[in-house]
């Protein structure tokens, strides 16, 4: 049973991934929610202060631009034994099935003392806050990573450094009417832990 005096749990314990062929493209997301949405991913942990998080914003005829390049890079980058034509449709449909595409960035900070991964971390604890705010506000979210988008031509695409990263996209919308917020599980947390000493 969820607390009542604990709100967050039930935000945490009802997020979802809702892929974009759920969102409905033509329902705008306002844009004081989208602020908001970004805010709190910006309010995520970040060792040394360094706030590696970069999100880069793609809507109206822009997300067709950006499967065109998700495409393109798939197209150039994939081995002719490895090509699949249904992932090279999607990778262009995708972005035009939601109204919002983010695309998830990590700006490499300059002191050397701070590994990447910790960087990395900071980013996707910065996505969590962002999917977890859409859940509050019943808005559908989708963190896709396709290899693809660790690649230099999606960073000279997105004006990145040689040392910065693309982590991944972030599809937010709403859902489609007659679409149901998606169902899920996870298997007991006891088998997930074990206390040091015990055997």
């Amino acid at each position: 049973m969820i607390s009542k005096n604990f709100p967050i749990t039930e935000i945490i314990r009802c997020r979802r991934t809702v892929k974009p062929a759920m969102m409905d493209p033509n329902l705008e997301v306002p844009s004081e929610l989208l602020n908001e949405l970004l805010e709190n991913g910006n309010w995520a942990p970040t060792h040394g202060f360094t706030e590696p998080w970069r999100f880069t914003i793609f809507s109206g005829d822009h997300r067709k631009i950006l499967g065109e390049k998700l495409q393109e890079l798939y197209s150039n980058l994939t081995p002719e034994d490895q090509f699949r034509q249904d992932k090279m449709d999607k990778l262009g449909r995708n972005p035009i099935l939601a109204p919002i595409v983010l695309a998830i960035c990590m700006k490499r900070g300059d002191n050397p003392k701070i590994p990447e991964i910790e960087e990395i971390e900071a980013v996707a604890c910065a996505v969590q806050n962002m999917h977890l705010t859409a859940a509050a506000a019943g808005l559908g979210a989708f963190w896709s990573s396709p290899p693809i988008l660790d690649t230099d031509g999606m960073r000279e695409f997105l004006n990145l450094r040689d040392s910065d990263r693309c982590l991944g996209l972030f599809y937010i919308g709403w859902l489609k009417e007659g679409e149901n917020w998606p169902k899920s599980s996870r298997g007991p947390i006891s088998n997930k832990i074990k206390w040091f000493g015990e055997s």
